[in-house]
């Protein structure tokens, strides 16, 4: 009679080391379902920036960043810049009608050119300004020849209003697919 309760708590031992996070394996698949969610919450979050702006011809929408930690088992979304810069050849579009003289007679400094051209993935510094809003901007700042106020940007809040619902949905579907996994397991 004892020999057969302690198979039987061998054989239960045996399954619970197998479903421990000690076991590479089951790591290994409790990470591939963290990435699952965190994609699915930058997806989310990155719609929500996108219905935040009025209009946005280089995809800036899509400079919302997500990454997977290492070390421990999680992740985050946020606005910082990615790594690397992405470059597109947007030139935004003149106002003038045919014959009409005017516009800015000033050439573009090589930053601002640089700001201009680059694509969604590195406009992360453009979606941080829609978030927080500015102060009143204004030109010359930089030692140009321009002068005058170029307005402020309003802050929208868009990612504190969005983050608390959609990583709370992501938790929550994290918690159902690790319970699953679970159970799948240990049949």
């Amino acid at each position: 009679m004892d020999g057969i309760q302690t198979e039987g708590f061998v054989q239960q031992s045996r399954e619970l080391d197998h479903l421990m996070m000690s076991n590479p394996d089951m790591e290994n698949m409790v990470r591939r379902l963290i990435r699952k969610v965190i994609a699915k919450a930058r997806k989310d979050m990155s719609e929500a920036a996108k219905a935040s702006m009025k209009a946005s011809p280089r995809q800036t929408y899509r400079a919302v960043k997500s990454a997977i930690y290492r070390q421990i088992l999680g992740g985050n979304v946020s606005l910082l810049n990615k790594r690397g810069v992405k470059m597109s050849n947007y030139e935004p579009p003149r106002k003038l009608q045919d014959k009409q003289r005017g516009g800015n007679r000033v050439k573009r400094g090589q930053r601002t050119d640089d700001l201009l051209h680059y694509a969604g993935e590195s406009r992360g510094f453009v979606l941080r300004f829609i978030n927080a809003g500015t102060d009143d901007r204004e030109a010359g700042t930089r030692g140009g020849k321009l002068h005058g106020n170029r307005g402020r940007i309003s802050a929208t809040n868009f990612f504190a209003q969005n983050e608390i619902t959609i990583m709370n949905d992501a938790s929550q579907t994290l918690v159902a697919m690790i319970d699953d996994l679970i159970a799948k397991e240990s049949k």
